[in-house]
Order: structure tokens, then sequence, then C-alpha cells
């Protein structure tokens, strides 16, 4: 199941570049949270906090315990992080997402494929393990949620490939979407074949058109 963390926010007021700019100099992100039976909030939240969090994530499901203080009061929202911009040269956290989620309702998000062990057919062939889908999307309910699916590759032979519908997923969790769609594959390994003597391709030779010779006069010669 994804570690459940806590973290702390406040309500922003105040929208624009203008007042984003002045969030960053206080040390805070903007945020929003929202869901299907949530009204959409502006948000506000450490800098500091959220660094720390997603430094210390195995995936890239988090749920969050976000508790939002009001001044005269604090309530408290069980969220997934949906989406975290980064700033595209320096990495820093620009703005990040928070989708409220229910116990008892099913959600549906992408979680992250990762392989462990040594394939046969790499160990003892030379193969390649390939992986062609580094995600895949699944359901469940928030309790189940998995931080990532970890995948045993170790029994593949050359040739072999582990298809959504062979992984083997936790106890609650359902893969949704197309089950033949392939996940890892062992496959040959690639060798340049070396041309051979008679299949060595020549420049070709370039014929120019010979130039007319000059007679004795100054003239072309007939």
């Amino acid at each position: 199941m994804a570690k459940q963390v806590k973290l702390s926010a406040k309500p922003r007021s105040h929208v624009g570049r203008n007042s984003v700019k002045q969030l960053r100099s206080r040390g805070v992100v903007p945020a929003n949270m929202y869901g299907p039976k949530t009204q959409p909030g502006n948000l506000e939240i450490s800098t500091k906090a959220i660094n720390h969090l997603l430094a210390h994530a195995v995936g890239e499901n988090i749920l969050v315990e976000l508790e939002i203080d009001h001044g005269t009061k604090k309530t408290k929202h069980l969220s997934l992080i949906q989406e975290v911009q980064h700033h595209a040269v320096r990495g820093d956290v620009l703005h990040v997402d928070f989708l409220e989620v229910s116990m008892n309702e099913l959600l549906h998000t992408e979680i992250t494929i990762e392989a462990f062990g040594e394939a046969i057919g790499v160990k003892n062939n030379g193969g390649l393990l390939e992986q062609l889908l580094r995600h895949i999307t699944i359901e469940c309910l928030p309790k189940d949620l998995p931080e990532c699916i970890r995948v045993d590759v170790s029994k593949l032979a050359l040739g072999d490939s582990l298809h959504i519908r062979d992984l083997v997923l936790p106890e609650g969790v359902k893969a949704t979407g197309d089950s033949d769609l392939t996940v890892f594959l062992v496959a040959e390994p690639k060798v340049a074949a070396e041309p051979k003597g008679d299949e060595v391709q020549q420049a070709p030779e370039v014929i120019r058109e010979k130039k007319p010779e000059a007679s004795a006069d100054g003239g072309d010669k007939k």
C-alpha cells in the first residue's frame, strides 16, 4: 500500500503571476485541491515540506492527509497527489494538484511498473530485456493503493514476454485497459552482420561528358 503522509496547507485567496512570485518569496508553493465531490480550492503549502515529501516517496502515487488551516478551524482531506509541475531547468516544484478521494470509493490512477531479477534469457543467451510499458492504469480502494508494481522477470527466457494479464497484482488491485499489451520482452541480441566480399558496395563510377577537342584554328573539331 502507498504510504500515507501528512501535509499542512492554507487557503490561498490571491491568484495570478504576481501572487505566485510573492508566495515563492515566502517559501511556499501554490496548489489546488479538487475531486468528484469537492469544490476546487486554491491552496498554499510549504516548499520545504513538499520537497521533503517527494524526496522520500518510493513511487509516484502518494496518499496525503491534507490538513487545511482555515484560521478558526482545521479540516482534513484524504488526497492523492495528481500532478507536480517542476521548473524545466532548475527542477523546483512550481505547482501541485491534489485529488480528494474517499476511503470507500474506487479510484482510478496510473501506477509505475518496475522490474527486478535478471532474466535467464539475458543471463544465459545475451538477450536484451525491453520494457514496453512504464505505467499501467489500475482501480482500487485508497487503502489498497500500491506505491508501484514490482515484477519478477528472472524466469523470462529468450523470446519470452509478459503481458498485463500476466502481472501478479496486490490484493484489491485490478488492471484496467487492454490486457494483451506487452510489458516486458526478452529480445534476441542485435548483432551487426558483416558484409561478404562480393557484397561490398563500391562507389559508382562517375562518367563525365568528354569535352570536344579544339581545332588548330580555334574552332571546335568536328
